[in-house]
């Protein structure tokens, strides 16, 4: 143990004082976190996912519009390359042959007349509400109703809607 007197020896050498500072005073390390910096950071995680959770959901919805509308305007070539062989349209076509299958879509064509033709791309599963059509005027029309997310409603009768709020 270190008397009175001890220490007012040490203390009285600068060196000293040092010294007995570094080897004698208690230093309590504190790691870690404080509940309020925890409070921060979930904050911003939430603040982030409320953000980013709808962007990505509607991201993803864009992709597989991507998917119909490939597929639609590949039928409508085909359709047009046997109006160019044989003159007309027809349900027999390759156009309309359902051997493409997918996902997120079903495709029905109809060839009304001999002149004229509709191919439809309709959602199933998670696109159930989305409707998309092109005829042989390439006129592209575009549906979406209940269930889909009320953003992405909309219909349009001149293009295929590819984005939420009805833009194309």
């Amino acid at each position: 143990m270190i008397t009175t007197i001890d220490k007012q020896n040490i203390l009285k050498d600068s060196n000293s004082t040092q010294i007995f500072e570094a080897e004698f005073t208690c230093h309590s390390e504190v790691s870690g976190f404080t509940l309020i910096e925890l409070l921060i950071v979930v904050a911003i995680i939430g603040i982030l996912s409320a953000i980013a959770l709808p962007s990505y959901q509607d991201y993803v919805i864009r992709a597989k519009i991507a998917d119909a509308t490939s597929e639609l305007s590949t039928r409508r070539v085909q359709m047009e390359q046997y109006y160019q062989d044989n003159h007309l349209y027809a349900s027999a076509s390759p156009g309309c042959a359902t051997a493409t299958p997918s996902q997120y879509f079903t495709f029905a064509c109809s060839a009304v007349a001999a002149t004229t033709f509709t191919v439809t791309a309709t959602g199933t599963g998670s696109m159930a509400g989305f409707s998309y059509s092109i005829n042989e005027l390439n006129v592209k029309a575009s549906t979406i109703a209940s269930p889909a997310k009320a953003s992405w409603r909309a219909t349009s009768t001149t293009c295929w809607i590819l984005r939420t709020g009805g833009a194309c």
